[in-house]
């Protein structure tokens, strides 16, 4: 989901997508290689991102991720989810405070 909505502002190589997810959530959530790379790739089998190699802004061939349509609609999906979810949780947590 993380991923999914970096894309959202624009295409990004994987090194960007971590230090943007770092940034926006100052510091509290970091991205590791070995968790990003094989989640981009997953990502792509699934269609939710097409890629292609570019030039970075130092001269260095890297991937540039894209979100596809299909992408932005899991996105979508993934968002409801969230959300059902943190409801959820804050109604258990509410109930155990009352408790």
């Amino acid at each position: 989901m993380l991923i999914l909505k970096t894309l959202t502002r624009s295409p990004q190589h994987g090194y960007g997508i971590a230090l943007s997810i770092k940034r926006v959530s100052d510091d509290v959530l970091t991205v590791e290689e070995g968790s990003l790379y094989p989640a981009l790739q997953r990502l792509l089998v699934q269609g939710w991102l097409k890629a292609e190699w570019k030039q970075t802004e130092t001269n260095r061939r890297a991937r540039y991720y894209t979100l596809t349509a299909e992408g932005r609609k899991q996105l979508g999906i993934e968002l409801t989810e969230f959300e059902r979810m943190i409801t959820a949780i804050g109604r258990v947590l509410r109930d155990a405070q009352e408790a």
